[in-house]
């Protein structure tokens, strides 16, 4: 294999230095990448109930909608990985906005919810690329110990985004010249900008390895994660868990992972480098990522719902209810930052983020649909400081600790398993909250029609007499509370996966000098 660099640097630079000037305006971009991503997956939480119920979905579809986008993101983040210690990181990102667009605007026109599920594929593939490339970007260009601030930077236009999306989101619903579909083409011109703006700023070297993507070993992946993800999306309401369609989907999942495992310990450049896996640093930040992925979104994905069908409140208020818990993510995400990079101690602080959040999801498991939404919005609070000091930091701790060549395998393989923890817990969990939400209001309301299966239409509050409406708050109040005490011990799980963390001082070199070194360190062997 032979590898070569050529990058533009200024005057007696070392190979791979960026000044701080060109760092900033190479953040600019990936920066707004990053929110056109977090935006778009946002601006649709409060219009969800809306927009099934207008395209005549289930509570099934409401759950698809969402799983499928995290299900395309899950599946092509290892992909996106490799390609980017491989190839051009720049185009890479282009590319993944450019498929983020073509999606936003498929979602927008959408007639149908089978076409609306659809769409969401391309966005998550696109979102896959914009999830992994975006911190090795960040890596290559900030040494470890530097990243920290900039890490809270990120977690800014992350709070950010996520503010500004069930808001604009909930105004678009309420906006009857409007409507949910501007709540995909929204995006589209700031991904466009994102394109355009990474063009004129973001100057990387270009590596050249002369080696083969292991597109098997990816399709395998793939192929073993969707089989697995579809699986926990029906198992519950189209089928029952202990079925002839369980055995055969989990069957195949689990025989085409083997086998994807097979191709990868054979390859010379896998997809999923199963030595990385013998760095303890990389294993316990992956545990913790996939837990914090199925305990985090597996709960919170369903707090618009709660909002607006426990709660009785219009999607824009359900928006401005979701403030307390963003509003915890910037502060802890942005000081948290700030103090890793002055002190270089990061341990103390992902112990303390992954004990607040398991506290905080422990506490969301008290609400139902009369919870003082003074209370409901000090518990959200706990939960968004606990994640925003921990989330970014398990990227940066494993970032820190392997070798450059390897940045962008081993972030994606933590966005990968985050993801994959998110998809599962939606998944799972949602079939929990549609079975459960049909029990609850079957034993007050009688068989419901459809034969009360987990998938029954998601109910439009306002159309309902009054008694029956209290029912229906009821029922998604105590469901959704439910969930959240499922999350709490899988949160409880990742303190112990940060205590085993062996504490080691931020390297201050960049992705991009270290990667130089090695490459002159291997031409000299």
């Amino acid at each position: 294999m032979s590898v070569s660099m050529t990058e533009p640097r200024e005057p007696d630079a070392a190979p791979g230095t960026m000044g701080r000037k060109q760092v900033l305006e190479a953040m600019s971009g990936l920066m707004m990448g990053m929110f056109v991503a977090i935006l778009a997956s946002t601006v649709v939480a409060n219009a969800l109930p809306r927009i099934v119920s207008e395209l005549g979905g289930s509570q099934s579809s409401y759950t698809w909608v969402v799983t499928t986008e995290l299900l395309a993101m899950t599946a092509t983040v290892p992909l996106w990985g490799k390609l980017s210690d491989l190839y051009n990181k720049k185009l890479l990102i282009q590319l993944s906005l450019g498929l983020f667009v073509v999606g936003s605007l498929v979602a927008g026109f959408a007639g149908n919810i089978e076409l609306l599920i659809a769409s969401r594929v391309a966005q998550g593939i696109g979102a896959g690329g914009l999830t992994a490339l975006a911190q090795v970007i960040m890596a290559a260009i900030v040494s470890p110990r530097e990243l920290g601030k900039y890490s809270g930077i990120f977690g800014a236009v992350f709070a950010v985004g996520t503010i500004a999306g069930p808001l604009i989101g909930g105004v678009m619903v309420d906006t009857s010249w409007l409507g949910w579909r501007w709540c995909f083409f929204l995006g589209v011109p700031f991904a466009v900008a994102a394109i355009l703006l990474l063009q004129r700023t973001l100057n990387l070297p270009t590596i050249r390895r002369d080696v083969k993507v292991d597109y098997l070993g990816a399709f395998l992946i793939m192929a073993g994660v969707s089989t697995l993800l579809v699986w926990s999306s029906l198992a519950g309401h189209q089928f029952a868990w202990g079925s002839w369609w369980t055995a055969g989907l989990v069957g195949a999942g689990v025989v085409i992972l083997a086998l994807a495992v097979y191709v990868e310990s054979k390859v010379a450049e896998p997809i999923l480098p199963l030595g990385l896996f013998r760095n303890r640093t990389v294993t316990l930040t992956t545990l913790a990522s996939f837990l914090v992925g199925v305990a985090m979104f597996g709960g919170t994905v369903f707090l618009s719902q709660y909002f607006q069908l426990s709660l009785g409140k219009s999607p824009t208020v359900a928006g401005l209810l979701s403030l307390p818990m963003i509003f915890g993510l910037l502060v802890s995400s942005t000081i948290s930052g700030q103090l890793i990079s002055r002190t270089g101690k990061w341990k103390s602080h992902l112990l303390l983020g992954s004990a607040l959040m398991t506290v905080g999801l422990a506490l969301l498991g008290t609400l139902d649909a009369n919870t003082n939404l003074v209370v409901l919005g000090a518990y959200m609070v706990v939960l968004g400081v606990g994640v925003g000091m921990l989330m970014q930091n398990l990227v940066l701790v494993a970032q820190n600790d392997v070798d450059a060549q390897d940045l962008g395998t081993a972030t994606s393989t933590l966005s990968f398993f985050r993801s994959l923890g998110g998809s599962i817990g939606v998944s799972a969990l949602g079939a929990v909250l549609a079975n459960r939400v049909v029990a609850l209001m079957s034993e007050k309301l009688g068989p419901l029609p459809g034969g009360g299966e987990g998938g029954g239409a998601v109910p439009n509050i306002a159309t309902l007499p009054e008694p029956v409406a209290n029912v229906v708050r009821e029922a998604y109040g105590e469901a959704t509370s439910e969930l959240f005490l499922i999350s709490a011990p899988i949160a409880l799980l990742v303190i112990v996966a940060v205590a085993f963390l062996k504490h080691k001082p931020l390297k201050t070199q960049s992705g991009n000098e270290r990667l130089a070194e090695e490459t002159a360190a291997d031409a000299v062997a």
